[in-house]
């Protein structure tokens, strides 16, 4: 069992292309960690220079006690499944499972013991003698899974590894995923840009965006208390509505509404970026104190839910858009709907920095 850590991990490859900033982070024995981010984040470029494949310009990769930035793939005791699977065509799956341990020269009885393990685990039994030619894509991805378990490396390391597949097959292989890592005791690090795969899989989630970690958080806090800007309005599907709007005083104005700020020792800004995701937004009901109404101009069928699109007009130069989930309907469109905006379910960021302010009161109403 070795922990994984990156200190002030830095790759530079000219003035202009910088793909990552001083990352430094943690994965303990038994945590999932993954890198989430869109394309170009530096998430991909992070897990190359774990696994030895790119020399860090600056910082340090230690597995356990070992310093092992300058040390050769093979020499690290890692494990990597790629996204393309990476199998040898003319290999048959047992033979593929071996490739790796016969490099190593590793005797062939403890071979078969560490491949009838793996075979167990991920259902392989019956493939053993058929080639990658004659498997299917969910097929292929746990033959690509097991030659990383037979290894049985200090640190798991998995890039994108789900992405050719379909959405059916992608939510089942997922789904085996998470129960097989979680019996191996070793850290794991998982690269996508699938929030999906981010939230269900990961005890943990490192954000990532021009080659910088945004926030480092478990999956909840990720999406419940995102650390700025860019978490917020990455992270969920609807997006975030987010919205720019003055404030007087102590409130936030949205078109002819005001919307109190949390009680802080902050003093009111002169604008804000007011935030709540759609699934919060509801239609009031009396008792409701805080409210917004507006028109519905669009409606989009998501089976479960309809996203309606609610236009607030006011005195400002352009009409605030909103979008709310809310239970199916033949009657939303062109409706007039108030709404409620749960105090607790809103997030205000500041418009220069990006950065989440009133944290403090946020947390205090989410404990209440």
């Amino acid at each position: 069992m070795a922990k994984l850590e990156l200190k002030h991990l830095n790759k530079t490859f000219s003035p202009k292309v910088i793909p990552v900033k001083d990352v430094s982070l943690t994965v303990d024995d038994d945590e999932f960690l993954t890198l989430l981010g869109p394309s170009g984040c530096g998430k991909s470029t992070v897990l190359r220079l774990i696994a030895g494949l790119e020399q860090p310009t600056r910082g340090q990769v230690m597995i356990g006690d070992r310093d092992v930035t300058a040390r050769r793939p093979g020499d690290r005791n890692i494990a990597m499944v790629f996204q393309s699977y990476a199998l040898y065509p003319h290999l048959t799956v047992y033979d593929n499972l071996c490739s790796g341990l016969r490099l190593k020269h590793t005797p062939e009885p403890e071979i078969r013991q560490r491949v009838a393990d793996a075979s167990r685990a991920l259902d392989l039994d019956g493939l053993m003698d058929r080639k990658p030619g004659q498997l299917s894509g969910g097929q292929r991805q746990r033959v690509a899974l097991g030659r990383a378990l037979v290894r049985r490396p200090d640190v798991f390391l998995l890039d994108e590894p789900l992405s050719n597949l379909d959405a059916l097959l992608r939510e089942k292989v997922r789904a085996e995923l998470k129960q097989l890592f979680e019996s191996q005791g070793v850290p794991v690090v998982y690269v996508t840009h699938d929030q999906t795969e981010a939230m269900t899989l990961s005890s943990k989630v490192a954000v990532l965006n021009k080659g910088c970690v945004q926030q480092l958080d478990a999956p909840h806090r990720i999406y419940n208390r995102p650390a700025n800007l860019f978490v917020a309005g990455f992270v969920g599907s609807p997006q975030m509505n987010l919205i720019t709007v003055p404030c007087e005083g102590r409130n936030a104005v949205v078109g002819e509404f005001r919307i109190p700020l949390p009680n802080s020792t902050v003093t009111p800004p002169r604008s804000i970026i007011m935030g709540i995701r759609p699934e919060h937004i509801r239609v009031a009901e009396p008792e409701d104190r805080q409210t917004i109404q507006g028109r519905v101009f669009l409606v989009e069928n998501l089976g479960m839910h309809n996203l309606v699109s609610v236009r607030v007009e006011g005195n400002q130069n352009e009409p605030v858009i909103l979008r709310a989930l809310l239970p199916p309907s033949d009657n939303w469109q062109n409706q007039i709907l108030t709404l409620a905006l749960p105090p607790d379910s809103l997030h205000w960021f500041d418009v220069d920095s990006g950065e989440a302010v009133f944290r403090g009161a946020m947390e205090r109403m989410a404990v209440r």
